[in-house]
């Protein structure tokens, strides 16, 4: 006769469960399976997948009853990792949206917003655009299969443990805002470059010919040449979109293991 202790059956269940825990919370929060598109039943569904073929493979868990309150405590401190997870990784892909509102804001398209359904707000066109290019580029580079293997490493340099995190892990996912402004502005910058130019053109044009009306002449010229440069531009985009997903992945570890009390 097989018998089987409530202390097995407590390890069966957390093997699973703290596991589960900050996969389930790295989906709510993480770009791509964040989005209001996807149902919630199917990003639970693909957590409990995740968690099922991944889990033999972890490393040991705590050994506490699940139910108990130190098992709470972890379970607790596993949804906080996977939701600070999926929001460094989500911080670091706002810096597309602010690239299309710098854009937008260039061309004179500032304006032009559209509802979006997904985001369930309005939403420029411009940065709308830059968003969902970088979202193609992501699927094409594979990169939802790279953010799921990063999560279940994330076991192993994050383990699964009662104590808490290293002081700085949250103020590094504080920093992460300022690589909203410096990666937003960096693939923004080559078409505020030339729009500038443009602006400094007609500035001097209109100095030289004042019988010209500039705000009948410039929004033509600047709309016209704000999509040549972001159509000439858009070859040279993926290297610097690359590096910001490579910093996003990077930026899911960048959490302070929990060291001993």
């Amino acid at each position: 006769m097989i018998s089987i202790a409530s202390t097995q059956i407590d390890a069966w269940i957390a093997a699973f469960i703290f596991p589960l825990a900050r996969i389930l919370a790295f989906i709510a929060t993480a770009p791509l399976w964040s989005s209001a598109g996807i149902p919630r039943r199917t990003r639970l569904i693909l957590a409990i997948a995740i968690a099922t073929a991944i889990a033999p493979g972890l490393p040991s868990m705590p050994t506490v009853q699940p139910a108990s309150l130190a098992g709470l405590w972890i379970l607790l401190q596993q949804m906080l990792v996977g939701i600070g997870m999926g929001f460094a990784a989500k911080i670091v892909f706002t810096a597309f949206d602010l690239a299309g509102e710098f854009i937008g804001s260039q061309m004179g398209l500032g304006f032009a917003t559209f509802y979006d359904p997904l985001n369930s707000a309005q939403t420029p066109v411009i940065a709308e655009f830059i968003g969902l290019l970088a979202l193609l580029l992501f699927l094409s580079l594979n990169g939802h299969l790279v953010y799921l293997a990063t999560l279940a490493q994330s076991f192993s340099a994050i383990p699964v443990s009662e104590n808490p995190l290293g002081a700085a892990s949250w103020l590094n996912l504080v920093e992460l805002g300022g690589k909203i402004f410096s990666a937003g502005l960096l693939i923004a910058l080559p078409i505020i470059v030339a729009l500038t130019i443009t602006n400094v053109a007609l500035a001097v044009l209109t100095r030289a010919a004042p019988q010209l009306n500039l705000f009948a002449l410039g929004f033509p010229i600047t709309l016209i040449g704000g999509f040549l440069v972001l159509a000439v531009s858009l070859d040279y985009l993926a290297p610097p979109m690359q590096s910001i997903f490579e910093f996003a992945l990077s930026a899911m570890l960048g959490f302070i293991a929990p060291g001993p009390r």
